[in-house]
């Protein structure tokens, strides 16, 4: 419980429609078309390529500030991770399906 109080914030301890919308498909789509497709093909152009995972990365965590600090911090790990799936793969709709899935994974975690 004392995880839940600390790392789980409303919408991932009692989602509802709405919410699972937008974590599951809306958040998923547009967080990676605009960080991996957007902001990551243009660092990786300009830099070399740990550069670029590290600043989408942190992009990505700034993007989460709006739902507090400690939030914005834990999303940097699976940002390095959807960072690295994108320069391996070069596709933001895979980002975009691990990002869902790490969304399913935290409402599965917060919700128990």
């Amino acid at each position: 419980m004392l995880a839940s109080s600390v790392f789980c914030g409303p919408a991932l301890l009692a989602p509802d429609h709405g919410a699972l919308l937008r974590l599951l498909l809306l958040a998923p789509l547009l967080e990676e078309w605009i960080v991996r497709a957007g902001l990551h093909t243009w660092l990786l152009r300009r830099t070399s390529p740990l550069p670029a995972l590290l600043l989408s990365a942190a992009a990505f965590s700034a993007l989460h500030l709006g739902s507090g600090l400690t939030a914005a911090v834990l999303v940097f790990w699976p940002g390095l991770l959807f960072g690295a799936a994108y320069q391996r793969w070069r596709d933001w709709r895979l980002c975009a399906l691990l990002h869902g899935l790490c969304n399913a994974f935290a409402i599965t975690l917060c919700g128990s």
